[in-house]
């Protein structure tokens, strides 16, 4: 019922920037709430950022000032930009969405950051 595409992931230096995309399209309906996730070899899925349809935020403490979470509610798409990439950084992005009682998922954009 409802589709997620991610984009905009890559191979980075330490200190760059990215910007992941995440289309939506399907049945959807407010309210609702997009989050960025990610997942390292061997660690578990963690939340990165979330933003919800009326457009409070929350982060990670470990991207807070670096990473910023936006949606564009007209193109049914939210944003990820990051800035000041670390290794750490490193990870499978994964966009998700909740609404209603259903949570959606994408398939992931790899990120990583490397010299």
């Amino acid at each position: 019922q409802v589709q997620l595409v991610e984009s905009g992931g890559g191979l980075v230096q330490p200190g760059g920037s990215l910007r992941l995309s995440c289309v939506v399209s399907g049945i959807l309906y407010r309210p609702n709430t997009m989050g960025w996730y990610r997942q390292a070899p061997g660690k578990q899925r963690e939340l990165v950022a979330a933003i919800t349809s009326n457009g409070p935020t929350n982060y990670t403490d470990s991207v807070k000032g670096r990473f910023t979470i936006s949606r564009d509610n007209a193109k049914n798409t939210v944003y990820l930009q990051m800035n000041g990439l670390k290794s750490e950084d490193t990870a499978v992005y994964y966009c998700n969405r909740q609404q209603g009682a259903r949570i959606y998922w994408g398939r992931g954009t790899q990120v990583t950051v490397s010299s």
